[in-house]
């Protein structure tokens, strides 16, 4: 290991970026498809620019900056500059809706937000929905600042400074904002950097949106701490990725399973030049089903490492080692540079293989929940283990296995039914390439069984066929007793399957 890995990172956003810009200020930082590429000096040099035209117009040191921009160049530099001139970057999910775009907007107390020229209308519906008093600086290809605004100086920063906040996705209520200071969110970065031995040749492939813990800390924090190049897209396109892999000569990439199931089921393949140069793919958000993974590795060649990670971890929390470390296939892997365990009904750990709640406590674990102390003081236990929520298990050797969320489990005639048995049962048919069940309320059962999948194009297997598998594969009681077949199934901004809109979405 590297000995700028071997402690969780020092310091606050600001100095790591003035450390690149000296030590590899040529070196090619962000690359974007129709836009110039950034170096680590051009980044330093303009984000201190921004920072000090906001300081300028009176900002001062943790007062909010919301940013309303997509994955492009001025994304990158708009949240370079807002952490450099030590602000808090309120981080606002721009596929989250009206009503919860205006209550982060208004939660975050936001004095200004940098808006992007196409996400203007956005903000005119959350400010309809929610009072938004934040002072509006759109961004183009250039950025409107006031006239007359001019450069201040910039105030001290110190790591346990005020860094991100970013929301959750508010399925159970309202949307809690996650706050992290540059310690933790630094150290999200380095979790990533040490799990996958991250150094400056590597090149990440960045299809995530920023404005969701994965994209920002995986692919724009990890790079920064291990002095590496990430290519950023405005979006994923199956039709094009694995040319831009190609292009920008990427090492690695981070998804989700959908992402995965979706490049399996497509036509297109890498070149072998690519395929070896491609050193893993990275798996995220949600649990990765066997068969699919397996088949992703036999038709690719490319290995997959399975992580886990939450918003209030700067992402990752567990990973499998990498090639040739024993990667266990149905598992997020094991702790990187935190602390996990699984906890029984008293919050204390439990012995290995048995299942109790995920819990995890390290550097990269957040500060609190901004401004709802109750919901802090519920999350974190006595000794201080932030509990995720999931259900699992931890073998000797420390790898975790999911089985299930406390929030999502399916209680059917009492006994506990865990999604994910189900979906991995839908994802064996080679025509399925989403699935995921859910609950629905039952007179007899109290909840029963139901599913919904995304076919292939051309598939022609019916309900009954699927129905059949599950039957097959997990029993009569386990089994759906409805496969709904759609379109396609609801996600959030970083492409994981929103499973408790199914049933609404299938009334």
């Amino acid at each position: 290991m590297s000995a700028v890995f071997a402690q969780p990172p020092t310091g606050t956003v600001r100095s790591w970026l003035d450390d690149r810009a000296n030590e590899h200020g040529d070196a090619i930082s962000h690359c974007f498809l129709e836009e110039k590429p950034l170096t680590w000096a051009m980044l330093r040099a303009q984000a201190a620019d921004l920072a000090g035209r906001l300081s300028g117009m009176g900002l001062g040191k943790g007062d909010s900056i919301a940013l309303m921009l997509p994955n492009s160049r001025q994304g990158v530099l708009c949240l370079f500059a807002v952490l450099y001139g030590g602000f808090r970057a309120a981080i606002i999910n721009l596929v989250a809706g009206a009503e919860a775009m205006g209550y982060a907007l208004s939660h975050s107390d936001a004095v200004v937000v940098l808006v992007g020229q196409d996400q203007v209308d956005l903000l005119d519906a959350a400010a309809a929905a929610h009072p938004v008093k934040a002072r509006r600086i759109c961004v183009g290809a250039d950025i409107l600042f006031p006239d007359g605004a001019v450069a201040a100086p910039l105030c001290d920063l110190l790591a346990q400074d005020d860094a991100v906040l970013m929301y959750t996705s508010g399925t159970t209520g309202r949307p809690k904002g996650v706050l992290h200071t540059h310690a933790s969110l630094l150290a999200g970065g380095w979790t990533t950097a040490i799990a996958h031995e991250l150094s400056p040749s590597d090149r990440a492939l960045c299809v995530l949106p920023i404005y969701h813990i994965n994209g920002l800390c995986v692919t724009i924090m990890a790079p920064l701490v291990s002095a590496g190049s990430v290519m950023v897209c405005a979006k994923f396109s199956a039709s094009r990725f694995w040319a831009i892999c190609a292009e920008q000569k990427i090492t690695w990439f981070s998804v989700v399973p959908t992402i995965i199931s979706h490049l399996l089921h497509g036509k297109k393949d890498p070149d072998a030049a690519t395929c070896a140069r491609i050193r893993f793919g990275r798996s995220a958000s949600s649990p990765l089903a066997v068969e699919t993974q397996n088949a992703f590795e036999t038709r690719f060649g490319i290995p997959i490492v399975e992580t886990m990670g939450l918003t209030e971890t700067a992402a990752q929390i567990l990973s499998n080692p990498l090639p040739p470390g024993r990667r266990k296939i149905g598992s997020p892997g094991v702790a990187y540079g935190n602390e996990v365990a699984i906890l029984g009904d008293d919050l204390a750990p439990l012995p290995p293989d048995t299942e109790g709640e995920i819990a995890v406590r390290g550097p990269n674990v957040m500060r609190e929940y901004y401004k709802n102390p109750e919901a802090t003081e519920a999350t974190f236990t006595p000794a201080g283990w932030l509990r995720t929520g999931d259900l699992g298990t931890m073998d000797a050797e420390g790898y975790v296995f999911v089985t299930g969320r406390l929030k999502e489990l399916i209680i059917k005639g009492g006994e506990n039914i865990a999604p994910r048995e189900v979906d991995e049962a839908l994802y064996a048919h080679p025509d399925v390439v989403e699935a995921a069940a859910f609950a629905r309320p039952c007179k007899s059962y109290g909840e029963r069984v139901e599913a919904a999948v995304k076919l292939r194009d051309g598939a022609t297997v019916m309900q009954n066929d699927l129905i059949a598998l599950c039957q097959q594969r997990l029993g009569k009681f386990k089994c759906p007793d409805v496969v709904h077949i759609l379109d396609d199934l609801p996600k959030g901004p970083s492409g994981k399957i929103q499973r408790l809109r199914l049933a609404e979405m299938t009334a």
